[in-house]
């Protein structure tokens, strides 16, 4: 790249290797700042391969995260001499600290990607250390309207907020009915309806009242229906409060509904495609937790992006991923009745094509091209980088 332009700083744990959303939203963070400018990178180990065309990668070890903000501030600081970044970005409030420092040192605006936790966690030290240096940023991005509102409540001016949705890659085809057939063969499902859940394996997730409490209604009116469950309990989370594959096993035992439930683990993007492709619908019975919430929700983006309709409580940033009646269904937590009865709704009509296709069109709008163009144009950043 040349080395005329300007550099830009990015310092996020939240990068690949490591999997998830906000990897994968940090790494396009990365992909549509380098359109505009070199971007220098502070972040975890084994990162370098995975960010090949950046300016340079400087990388920590991941656990634990004490250590990685330790590392990743003196390379920040480094890094700042080095490159004389003009912008300086945190991919999250939990990668503060060292985007503060190299900004401090080097007198550029700095600003943080919010997501909702990294505001409202209520562990006290994080509280009472982390979060006040999150509020001397000069910006913030949210990736939610919720997130937003969380971020002011802490104390940090609506002025210096600007609402960034995650983005999702659309794809351009979509398999055949034989690979999907295929698919299906392979994890023993038949023709059975699918009802698909994607995500790591939290509490907040809902899955397992989801089993206990709107399953088995589901199953009177579609007992052939089979419940996937792709997904992990998370590595390297901030937040310890996974509720792993045993007590889901344990929840459907409990609830007689053990032979309608597939537990794939973490597949890879072209299996997690095939999923998307051969479900009926999408669950994301996602929970009202104090200290803890859905900042945007990904996955339900993700899901429309491939046709399918996501029934999800109306929590968290929830309200931006999915649009009532278009996408799926937004359902008023704990409701689970209701839950039942939209899953069952969006059921019957799994075979609309025009259904599906609106469920794509939503999605459009976060594709990432959108969101780069979003991204770049933020006023603090568009004038750094200008």
């Amino acid at each position: 790249m040349s080395m005329s332009k300007p550099v830009a700083m990015l310092v996020s744990r939240n990068l690949p290797p490591l999997q998830g959303g906000m990897e994968r939203l940090n790494q396009h963070v990365f992909l549509e700042l380098r359109q505009a400018c070199d971007v220098s990178i502070i972040g975890p180990r084994g990162a370098k391969r995975y960010l090949r065309d950046a300016r340079r990668v400087q990388t920590c070890p991941v656990t634990p995260v004490s250590l990685f903000l330790a590392c990743a501030s003196v390379k920040a600081v480094r890094s700042a001499r080095r490159h004389h970044p003009v912008l300086i970005l945190a991919g999250s409030g939990a990668n503060s600290v060292p985007a503060w420092l190299a900004a401090k040192l080097s007198n550029v605006p700095w600003g943080v990607y919010l997501h909702g936790l990294d505001v409202l966690t209520e562990n006290y030290w994080y509280q009472r250390v982390m979060l006040p240096i999150i509020r001397k940023a000069d910006f913030f991005l949210a990736n939610s309207r919720a997130t937003a509102e969380v971020a002011q409540k802490a104390g940090i001016s609506g002025e210096l907020i600007h609402i960034l949705h995650p983005g999702v890659t659309f794809p351009e085809e979509i398999p055949s009915s034989e690979a999907v057939l295929e698919w299906r063969q392979s994890i023993n499902v038949g023709d059975r309806p699918l009802i698909l859940s994607v995500g790591r394996l939290m509490r907040r997730k809902g899955l397992r009242e989801f089993i206990s409490n709107a399953f088995p209604a589901i199953l009177t009116q579609y007992p052939r229906a089979m419940l996937v469950i792709v997904g992990s309990e998370p590595s390297g989370a901030l937040k310890k409060d996974a509720v792993g594959t045993a007590e889901l096993r344990d929840a459907a035992a409990a609830s007689g509904v053990s032979r309608n439930v597939v537990f794939l683990g973490k597949i890879d993007d072209e299996a997690l495609r095939m999923a998307y492709c051969a479900s009926s619908i999408h669950v994301f019975p996602v929970l009202e937790l104090s200290g803890d919430m859905e900042g945007f929700g990904m996955v339900a983006i993700e899901a429309a992006a491939h046709g399918l309709p996501t029934i999800a409580f109306q929590t968290g940033g929830v309200s931006d991923s999915v649009r009532d009646g278009v996408s799926g269904s937004l359902i008023p937590p704990g409701e689970y009745d209701q839950f039942a009865r939209h899953c069952c709704q969006w059921l019957a009509q799994s075979g609309d094509v025009l259904a599906r296709k609106q469920c794509r069109q939503f999605s459009k709008q976060f594709e990432w091209r959108e969101f780069g163009k979003s991204l770049r144009a933020i006023p603090p950043i568009r004038k750094a980088l200008t």
